[in-house]
């Protein structure tokens, strides 16, 4: 059986988890909603506070799906009681973001400022130098994904190591010229 799939999602008092046909799932909790269709192939089953997914066969497919469909409930109850982050550093002589009401500007070396919108669901903060940015949300794909787009603006260059990055990144640096004798 798969090691994540058999392990139950404890769901907290203050979250409520609907299953309907189809295998949509909805899933209510302070910080917002989410809804997500899954497998009809997954029995999804809630029972003494916590939320229990059961596959039909010991099929390869099954077991893929079986440990996937728990990861995704599992972020979706802890995307509606706390939250997923992104943080992004921003690396670079002149190199900084900005916000203006929902809007995520940044400068980073190009001719024009580059503008984000905040998606639905999604939301920007931007440390007092600029240097630091972080993407929240409670989808944690969507914030991932934003995260990705944002960094793939100006991703990190491997000879001075300016551009975006994310916080705790390694970016390998590689040597410049030997120079003339």
């Amino acid at each position: 059986m798969s090691r994540i799939g058999r392990l139950p999602i404890p769901v907290p008092d203050k979250v409520t988890v609907e299953i309907g046909k189809g295998n949509v799932v909805k899933v209510k909790g302070p910080k917002g909603e989410l809804t997500q269709q899954f497998s009809p192939a997954m029995t999804i089953v809630q029972e003494d506070g916590q939320l229990i997914v059961k596959r039909p066969t010991d099929q390869r497919h099954h077991r893929a799906l079986h440990g996937l469909t728990r990861a995704l409930l599992n972020n979706m109850v802890i995307g509606v009681t706390q939250g997923f982050s992104k943080t992004l550093q921003i690396v670079g002589v002149g190199y900084r973001a900005m916000l203006q009401g929902d809007k995520l500007v940044l400068q980073v070396g190009k001719s024009h400022p580059v503008e984000f919108e905040a998606p639905p669901g999604i939301s920007f903060e931007v440390s007092r130098d600029g240097r630091t940015l972080i993407v929240r949300g409670i989808d944690k794909a969507a914030v991932g994904q934003m995260a990705a787009v944002i960094r793939k603006e100006r991703p990190p260059e491997p000879y001075k190591g300016k551009g975006i990055r994310y916080e705790g990144e390694y970016v390998r640096m590689k040597a410049g010229k030997a120079g003339k004798k």
